[in-house]
């Protein structure tokens, strides 16, 4: 794809535009008109989208999409690799270089609330993770290691995801290691980041950016679910048990972060005989409102979003112009 470089009579770097919200809302579509109408390319913000093979399950863009508008962060690590927010936000420098460098608009677009965090407050001082702790606590029963975290830091217990072990692993692993509350040690990271960034209001991976164009997208609870039901169906329509099928056969099971995904473990389970595909497609419904419930809950707590509300009949294309709109403003004052 040839792509054009910066427009004559204007300035570059263009700052980068933040779209997230839960699932299904209609992140993506708004993206790609948003960046069509703007000169963007896209940068997935999802844990999942990462992994090579996990095409159905996370909802990728099309092969038609991507050649629309470029996308990038999209099948970066093979389906056993390790990643992280670390490698996340030294992928996504590289990419706003690149994309800014062209005269284009970064446009990050995702639900992954940890790696949007890490990106705009930066990554902190974490400790990093210790092979051995890490096997033994991963070997533990998620009801002990809940247990451990309540007793060592009560403030942690009652924010983390309970039914996420990778996070409560994390949590424990970072509070053996340190010696102290895994709450205690966000807060100092926290304060350690540049609040004004270093880049003249654009973001950076070490500061909140300035810009103003960081939005999130919010649909009525109802709206969500049938939008969630049609996409777990349309999902399964065109192929998902086939795909995980053929991923345990590449050693999706190895790689116990892409376990988590949602729909992959489900069907996995089917396919061990669990329980019946019928089953299972109303089981995956279940797990991904509950999941999109609790995006919207850390998106609220954690970042400051410019919330959209979509309805019904809300277009992307209209929400498209609304969002051009505010990025015009922005840019003419830089």
């Amino acid at each position: 794809m040839n792509l054009p470089g910066p427009r004559a009579g204007q300035r570059t770097p263009y700052p980068p535009v933040f779209i997230a919200g839960p699932t299904a809302v209609g992140k993506s579509a708004l993206a790609l008109e948003l960046a069509e109408k703007i000169g963007g390319e896209i940068i997935s913000v999802d844990s999942m989208q990462v992994y090579q093979g996990l095409d159905l399950g996370t909802a990728k863009a099309s092969p038609a999409e991507r050649a629309r508008v470029p996308h990038h962060l999209i099948d970066v690590a093979g389906l056993l690799a390790p990643f992280d927010a670390a490698k996340f936000v030294a992928l996504a420098e590289k990419a706003v270089a690149e994309i800014q460098s062209r005269g284009r608009f970064p446009v990050f677009c995702g639900g992954t609330g940890l790696y949007f965090k890490a990106y705009l407050q930066g990554l902190g001082a974490a400790p990093p993770s210790d092979e051995r702790l890490r096997s033994e606590l991963e070997a533990a029963p998620l009801a002990r290691l809940l247990d451990e975290l309540e007793m060592l830091d009560p403030v942690t217990f009652n924010r983390i995801d309970r039914h996420n072990p990778r996070r409560v692993v994390r949590a424990v692993e970072v509070i053996r290691l340190t010696g102290k509350p895994f709450s205690a040690q966000r807060a100092e990271w926290a304060t350690r980041t540049d609040p004004a960034g270093e880049t003249g209001g654009f973001v950076s991976g070490g500061g909140l950016p300035q810009s103003g164009l960081v939005f999130g997208l919010s649909r009525s609870a109802d709206d969500l679910h049938a939008r969630i039901n049609l996409r777990v169906d349309a999902m399964f329509a065109a192929g998902l048990v086939e795909e995980t099928r053929r991923l345990l056969a590449q050693g999706l099971e190895q790689n116990k972060t892409a376990m988590q995904a949602i729909g992959y473990r489900q069907v996995v389970e089917h396919l061990r005989g669990e329980r019946p595909l019928a089953q299972t497609v109303e089981l995956v419904k279940i797990k991904t409102r509950q999941f999109a419930k609790r995006q919207m809950t850390w998106f609220r707590r954690q970042l400051q979003l410019e919330w959209m509300e979509f309805h019904p009949d809300t277009t992307c294309q209209a929400a498209a112009i609304i969002l051009k709109s505010r990025i015009d403003s922005v840019t003419a004052q830089i």
